[in-house]
């Protein structure tokens, strides 16, 4: 590789790395602002007015055009799991990171 070559691959490197630091800083920063979200709505999930809430759609007993995503088991299950899985990947690169 010649000089000019490689400033040119490391100016592409810095330019791709600097695109995407930027858009990781954006969504955590965003990430960051719902995590009082989740924590809520895990603690939701896992209480009693979650199962009364959801007794009460399955007997019909609430207005039909209500949303209700929240009642859907596998929604609320899947998003904490991934929640958790995003935690552990983060925290896998910070160990590689570290090493």
């Amino acid at each position: 590789m010649t000089q000019t070559e490689r400033i040119s691959h490391m100016e592409n490197c810095l330019n791709d790395s600097r695109k995407a630091i930027d858009s990781l800083a954006h969504a955590l920063e965003m990430y960051r602002a719902v995590q009082g979200k989740i924590i809520e709505l895990a603690s939701y999930y896992d209480s009693e007015e979650w199962r009364k809430d959801f007794e009460d759609d399955e007997a019909g007993r609430l207005p039909a055009d209500l949303k209700r995503g929240v009642l859907s088991e596998d929604a609320v299950y899947d998003l904490l799991s991934d929640n958790r899985e995003i935690l552990d990947d983060m925290a896998g690169i910070i160990r590689n990171v570290k090493s």
